[in-house]
This record gives structure tokens, C-alpha cells and sequence, in this order.
């Protein structure tokens, strides 16, 4: 039923289509099985490499390492791309002309890692020494030696190191897809062209720049984004669009000196009352948030969306038991629904010491991170902006430093709020040409039916490639969705890794 009506919805034909491997991708798997351990050994090589966003010279070695690797496979044009006003966040690019080829894909992905606290990680794992566990962690995997070349790798085997999911794996899939074509005596069916973004985790603060600064070289029919992991269900899925992305810091404030509970407590103002008293009045019972005009510009879905929306496997069940929990926060909507809205939610707070260094005191300030995700339609200006009202619906006084003796003597509650740079949404048509054509081509690499998603959960500054190329985007992520990105433990499965370089090969040969 599921196969059916996505099928009729976004591909011809369906009572004619099978669920069935091709040729070509067999051939690109027999190339990887003869090729594991060298695609291991680069890759735990590439992994060792500490690549956090905002250090420069970790950066750099990162970026010189992709370039060697293409430079190997014989792309052409290898270079970097830097944005005139920060030369540390390069891009990496490359290049094949494909003879009689009439469409160019530009493929994706981001090699700098989010930063790590080593402390935080397993027994025996450290995030830039990658180890080889025989399953995850969660379901007792012990760590084991990489194997000599006379072993095959089991492909539940799993690899942990900082960006072994987020996204070198999306880099290796991609250059290893090309090489598994190349060498398996096949040739790629459009032209294509790497771009390789060295400041994705940190915002992507100056890729408009170089899109700006490199839009001829950049021109494409589609960039085709491989970053984030499969549907829940293990299915493979192609996703159509991102949610935007802002943050909001707020802290509030009592005394100028922290006092003594018992002397001043039911006297003097307790900003971390105060402030989880804010918070709460931010969402309603069953989470939806209560700010006001909060969901008015969102863009309906269409049909279409509504049907492939309606086609996903419901995972509500298998990660309630996953991850621990009995209710979800929105009571009227499964994941893949809710995940169509805008959200907010608590990155975290602060406000004086808990457990060991616990004392009896009423702290002086209570500080939280707010962070709003977008869907189409949100300005995230206007979202950021629609929070600062509420706040101040709640009786503060806002502003955007620390309050001044006058001001403090002046209003009864203050609120500090710093605003920082976000972006929006990005969604493309699911009935594109070109969108069928990647459907297909997806499809071609499994006997499952694959999930078709109006958009991730996750954020990615596509607009960008909208606003600056007129350029389409469409996402196809290979990680498993276990697999710890942005927190401890980070860590791929090998068959998606396998799974991923049959993908990029097979989207890269599409018809």
C-alpha cells in the first residue's frame, strides 16, 4: 500500500515499476567488496584528522586531504574555494566533464566536525582516534582491532570517531562512488562537480560568499546534498526540503549578589523561578508553542507532499522504545508530521550549581538557549522577533546588554536578549523532472521502498543556494540514525557507508 501510492505520486508507471537492484549497482558493490580495506584505511586516515570548526590549521589539513583524495581519482579543476573576508572556512571543488552529458549535479557534503569534550566519550573511545566496535554501544558492541586484508568486514561492524557519520562519511561515499564507476569501466551519465563545505557546524556563516564570489563555476541542475542519516526505519529515503534555523539567548535577573535562601528566600526574586515560569508560558499542554502568530506563515503542504507524508513508515513506537520515553511533546502529530511544523526548544540552561556544588543560595541570573527551527514559509527574523514580543507579553523589560543601575531600579523584571544570525527554510517541488529522476535512481539501489520526505528535521542553510544560484536541492543522506552525530559516541554503521557509495554511484549514472 505504501509502495503504491508513492509510486502513483511521483513516479511513472507503478504497477509497472519493480523493486529491484540494478546491474550497474551490482557492479559498484563488487568493486567495493574487492576494495574494503582500502576504503577503510582512508577513511580512519581522514578521521584521525581533528577538524573542528573554527580551528584553522585542523581545517586546512582536513581540506588538503580531499583535495589529495581527488586529485588521486583524477577529478579535475581541484582547488579551494575561500571567501575574500575569511580565508579559514574553504570549500573544496572539483570537477568531470562527462562527453554528451546534458545536465550537471553538484554533490555535497562538509567535512569540519562539531567541537568534543573527550571526558564525555566512552571507555577506550577518543574522537580522533577512531576504534572499531563489532555493534553500537547500546546493544553491547565490544571494540575490536580493524581486520588484516585477509578478513572481510562485517557490515554491522561499526566505525566511532568525531564526523565518522556528520559528514566524512558523506564525503567518502561521494569520492568512493566516482572511483567505483570510473574503475568498474563505467562513466557517470550527467557532469559532475564536488563541493566540500568546511563551515557547516558552525553556520555556514560565509558560504554565501563564496556562492556569491564563485557563481559561475557553481552553475548546476541540482545540488544533491548527502548529509544526515536514513529514515528511522533503516529505510533509504531522499528528502525534499530543511528547516531554517535561529537561536535566541535569554537570561533574566534577581539581585546584583547571590543571598542566602533562608534569609532572603519568599523575599527576593528567584530568577531561575522566573525564568522556567517564562519558559513554560512559551508552550501549551499538549507542545504546541504559544507564541503568538508563531504558525501563521507556514506554507501548506501539497497533495503530493501530503500523500509521500502519509506513505512514511510510522517509527513513533520503535524510538519511544529506543530512546526511553512514553509521550511525545506534541500530542497531535507522529514524528515525520511534527518535524513539518516550526518548533521551540530548550538548548539548555543555567543559573547557579547543582548536584556536589549545590549551595543554599538564590542566584543572581538564570540563563537558556532557545533554539527555533523553520519550515517554509518563516521569515527567521520575524520568528526570532515574535519570541522577543512574547517576553515581553510576560511583563519584561527587554533589552540587549546588562542592565544598568537606573534600569534595574526602573522595572520589575528584566530580561536580556542577544539574537544571533539564522536562515530559513528550503523546499523543492517533489514533481520535478529532475526529482523523479532521483527518486529513481535511489530506488534503483535497494529492494525496499524507499521513504520520499517534504523535509528533514534538521537544518541546512539551502536557501543559500536558491537565493545566490537559483540552483534546486534535494538530500540524500546515507548514516544510520543512531549514529550520535554532534554529541559523544559519534560513530557509522559500514553497510550504510557500503549502502552510501552504491547511492552517490548510482545518482551519479541516474537515467
Amino acid at each position: 500500500m505504501m509502495r503504491k501510492l508513492i509510486l502513483m505520486s511521483v513516479v511513472v508507471c507503478s504497477t509497472h515499476f519493480l523493486l529491484a537492484q540494478s546491474p550497474d549497482v551490482l557492479k559498484i558493490r563488487q568493486y567495493r567488496q574487492a576494495n574494503e580495506h582500502a576504503i577503510i584505511n582512508e577513511f580512519v586516515s581522514f578521521l584521525k584528522l581533528p577538524n573542528i570548526v573554527g580551528d584553522s590549521v585542523g581545517i586546512y589539513k582536513n581540506a588538503t586531504f580531499i583535495m589529495d583524495a581527488m586529485k588521486k581519482r583524477g577529478i579535475a579543476n581541484v582547488q579551494l574555494l575561500t571567501p575574500a573576508s575569511n580565508r579559514n572556512v574553504p570549500a573544496v571543488y572539483g570537477e568531470v566533464n562527462t562527453p554528451g552529458a546534458t545536465q550537471t549535479i553538484i554533490f555535497y557534503a562538509h567535512y569540519d566536525g562539531q567541537p568534543v569534550n573527550a571526558a564525555q566519550w566512552a571507555k577506550g573511545l577518543s574522537p580522533f582516534e577512531p576504534k572499531l566496535l563489532t555493534n553500537s554501544l547500546e546493544q553491547n558492541g565490544s571494540m575490536i582491532d580493524f581486520p588484516t586484508t585477509d578478513k572481510a568486514f562485517d557490515p554491522q561492524w561499526r566505525i566511532y570517531g568525531r564526523s565518522a557519520s556528520d559528514d566524512k562519511a558523506g564525503v567518502m561515499a561521494i569520492l568512493n562512488a566516482y572511483d567505483a564507476i570510473v574503475k568498474s569501466g563505467m562513466k557517470p551519465t550527467v557532469n559532475l562537480k564536488f563541493f566540500f563545505e568546511g563551515e557547516e557546524e558552525k553556520g555556514s556563516d560565509f558560504l554565501h560568499e563564496i556562492l556569491q564570489q564563485y557563481k559561475s563555476l557553481l552553475q548546476s541542475d541540482l545540488w544533491l546534498i548527502c548529509d544526515g542519516p536514513v529514515h528511522q526505519s533503516g529505510k533509504k529515503q531522499v528528502v525534499f526540503g530543511v528547516r531554517g534555523d535561529a537561536h535566541v539567548d535569554l537570561t533574566v535577573y534577581g539581585s546584583k549578589r547571590p543571598l542566602h535562601s533562608g534569609h532572603y528566600g519568599n523575599w527576593a526574586p528567584n530568577p531561575a523561578m522566573m525564568l522556567v515560569q517564562l519558559l513554560a508560558s512559551m508552550k501549551d499542554k499538549n507542545g504546541r508553542v504559544t507564541i503568538k502568530d508563531f504558525y501563521a506563515d507556514v506554507i501548506p503542504l501539497s497533495e503530493m507532499e501530503k500523500k509521500a507524508l502519509a506513505a512514511v513508515p510510522p517509527v513513533d513506537e520503535q524510538m519511544k522504545n529506543e530512546l526511553g520515553f512514553r509521550k511525545r511533546e506534541m500530542t497531535d502529530y507522529n514524528l515525520a508530521q511534527s518535524i513539518g511544523l516550526p518548533s521551540l526548544n530548550i538548548n539548555g540552561m543555567n543559573s547557579a550549581n547543582v548536584g556536589k556544588n549545590a549551595s543554599n543560595v538564590i542566584p543572581t541570573t538564570a540563563t537558556a538557549v532557545l533554539d527555533l527551527r523553520l519550515v517554509a514559509g518563516n521569515d527567521w527574523k520575524r520568528q526570532q522577533q515574535r519570541v522577543v514580543e512574547h517576553i515581553k507579553s510576560q511583563g519584561y523589560y527587554v533589552t540587549t546588554a546588562t542592565p544598568t543601575e537606573e534600569e534595574r531600579n526602573k522595572y520589575d523584571k528584566i530580561a536580556k536578549v542577544e539574537l544571533s544570525s539564522g536562515y530559513n527554510a528550503q523546499k523543492t517541488a517533489m514533481d520535478l523532472p529532475i526529482a523523479k529522476k532521483v527518486i529513481a535512481a535511489v530506488q534503483s539501489t535497494t529492494t525496499e521502498q524507499i521513504v520520499l520526505l517534504p523535509t528533514a528535521g534538521g537544518s541546512l542553510p539551502l536557501f543559500l543556494f536558491e537565493q545566490y544560484l537559483k540552483a534546486k536541492t534535494i538530500s540524500v543522506p546515507i548514516a544510520n540514525h543512531d549514529n550520535n552525530q554532534h554529541a559523544e559516541n559519534e560513530n557509522i554503521r559500514l553497510l550504510n557507508l557500503w549502502n552510501g557509495i552504491e547511492t552517490m554511484a548510482a545518482l551519479m549514472m541516474m537515467k
